[in-house]
């Protein structure tokens, strides 16, 4: 009876260092990629409903929102020429603009031949971007508020659309080229590059008024949790397709030779 269940915590063990192994392996259907993915969006969703829920019950972030509004839009009325460029860029990551932008990604993608990442950026830019406006439906928040505002819109605030569809656009492609980059150097370059770019457009609607701290910051999180779920997911039926096709060679091979 020992000796069974010996050997029954051995094969037990051995199956989980397997499973461990596969999880970590970059070569595995669902390995390494798979790991990292359910990480991020784990880390993401945490994010996200964690500032969610502060800003539902009220907490002092929701001061802190107010205080740079008003802090903001008073320093915004004294500088014309950041004001017009920061215009400039929030209406370049309007929906239309950002559909725009997604359409001439899209268009290179394809005269690279990744069509797979084609893919990836149809299901996370405009799918990212639909349920961030059944967000905004859910929490209803208002945008701020001001006796001269410098936008006016009848929108909800939170989560903060232009944030996110900057964070999936920029997110993806930050994605695709620190994956064909060929030195860490190149890798760190095009995630610094993708972030000050989200930042920027989360700044503008700072500046001008249209969102709060709280609005941009949960966009961040819920644009990578939709990010990592798009990319994740069409990396993993990419990879299954390919074993899949590699075992049917195998399998075709091994039929030829005993042939």
């Amino acid at each position: 009876m020992h000796l069974v269940l010996l050997s029954m915590e051995k094969s037990l063990t051995s199956r989980l260092h397997r499973f461990a192994a596969a999880r970590v392996s970059p070569e595995e259907e669902f390995g390494l990629h798979l790991t990292l993915g359910v990480l991020a969006l784990l880390l993401a969703m945490a994010g996200f409903a964690r500032i969610a829920g502060a800003v539902a019950a009220g907490a002092p972030i929701t001061q802190l929102d107010v205080d740079l509004a008003n802090w903001l839009h008073v320093h915004a009325h004294g500088n014309d020429v950041l004001r017009s460029v920061l215009m400039v860029i929030t209406q370049l990551h309007s929906t239309p603009g950002v559909l725009a932008l997604t359409a001439l990604a899209g268009w290179w993608l394809v005269r690279r031949d990744a069509r797979h990442w084609m893919l990836t950026l149809v299901a996370t830019v405009p799918g990212g971007m639909i349920l961030n406006v059944l967000m905004k439906h859910t929490f209803e928040r208002a945008r701020p508020h001001f006796d001269e505002p410098i936008l006016t819109l009848t929108t909800y605030s939170f989560p903060s659309g232009h944030t996110v569809a900057a964070t999936l656009l920029y997110g993806l492609l930050a994605c695709y080229l620190t994956r064909h980059a060929h030195s860490w150097g190149a890798r760190a370059g095009w995630t610094l590059l993708a972030c000050l770019m989200v930042a920027l457009v989360a700044g503008s609607r700072l500046y001008l008024g249209a969102h709060y701290l709280s609005d941009v910051l949960a966009a961040m999180a819920e644009g990578c949790a939709w990010l990592s779920i798009c990319v994740t997911g069409v990396s993993t039926l990419r990879r299954r397709q390919a074993a899949r096709i590699a075992r049917d060679r195998r399998t075709s091979t091994n039929l030829s030779e005993k042939n």
